[in-house]
């Protein structure tokens, strides 16, 4: 990612070069957690590359620490033809980092561009975590378990 006139360039993988989506957000990897920026504009230039205008971030000195920072796309969703799909993850147990138990899916929320699981945890706090297939290890519908790989902070945000 590199950054120029208030606004960031990102080189986009294979996958996205033909279906750029929609989005209302992304998530930068700054210091080894997720936090995330909401876009203003955005504008595909071609190349595999997209430029992303942040809200409050409209000046290269705001962008500046933001260049080569990871960029995580709030799309990519698993079944996110089937919203019907979704709504059955409800009720599901979540395991991160070697069989922890998280806690249990109690709601699917639908955002534009991007699905959150509301996840009730095993201390009854909320958290909410992108339903993207970065982060799904496994889901086991017999047992109705979702096992996933979450990157380093994330849950600390909520």
């Amino acid at each position: 990612m590199s950054g120029y006139e208030g606004a960031v360039s990102i080189k986009l993988e294979k996958t996205f070069f033909e279906n750029i989506p929609e989005m209302e957000s992304v998530f930068l990897e700054i210091d080894g957690k997720l936090v995330p920026f909401f876009i203003s504009e955005s504008e595909y230039s071609g190349a595999g590359t997209i430029k992303l205008t942040f809200e409050n971030f409209d000046s290269d000195e705001k962008v500046v620490e933001f260049i080569n920072c990871r960029v995580f796309l709030t799309s990519g969703i698993i079944m996110e033809d089937k919203q019907s799909d979704l709504i059955n993850l409800t009720g599901y147990r979540v395991f991160i980092n070697d069989n922890e138990l998280l806690g249990s899916v109690t709601e699917i929320i639908s955002n534009p561009g991007q699905f959150l699981l509301n996840i009730t945890s095993v201390n009854k706090k909320e958290i909410l975590i992108p339903l993207h297939k970065d982060f799904i290890v496994n889901i086991n519908n017999t047992e109705k378990i979702i096992v996933m790989d979450i990157p380093e902070g994330l849950i600390e945000l909520n």
